[in-house]
């Protein structure tokens, strides 16, 4: 574990993604807040979950596409496979490094609360983006969320 220290980017070697990180909050209905919309866009640190590399598990957002199309920061965490690297630079000038343990695909209206956000013994991370789209409606319908956690 490693003492408390806000994130600036992320980076996932498989994938080649790299972001730097906003903070966000709640909305005002409760909601979280998630990263503005849009080409370039990047992921955000639920700033009421834990720093990454702290305690319990750390929240990152992103979009999995771009308004006006195109590919988001998450767009491709579906392709991360058990053991791929995630690195969290810190604001201490560390970097947290990740272990990709499981994806999973949640509905959004069945969304288990308590196992992605619920406190954990050690150092996780929630990479947490939207998935299955519905032409029908325009809208997605899931959550994809990669679990991973703090690597030896």
């Amino acid at each position: 574990m490693l003492p408390a220290s806000a994130p600036v980017s992320l980076r996932i070697p498989a994938t080649g993604t790299e972001s730097d990180l906003l903070q966000l909050g709640l909305r005002g209905d409760g909601t979280l807040e998630v990263p503005p919309e849009g080409p370039g866009s990047p992921a955000g640190w639920y700033t009421d979950s834990p720093a990454p590399g702290a305690r319990g598990p750390a929240v990152l957002l992103g979009h999995v596409n771009a308004t006006g199309g195109g590919p988001g920061v998450f767009a491709d965490l579906r392709r991360l496979a058990p053991g791929d690297r995630i690195e969290i630079t810190r604001e201490d000038g560390t970097t947290a490094v990740f272990q990709m343990d499981r994806g999973e695909q949640y509905g959004k209206d069945s969304f288990p609360t308590l196992e992605v956000y619920g406190n954990t013994e050690g150092s996780e991370l929630r990479l947490i983006t939207c998935d299955g789209y519905d032409p029908a409606t325009g809208t997605f319908e899931d959550n994809y969320v990669v679990f991973a956690s703090l690597a030896d």
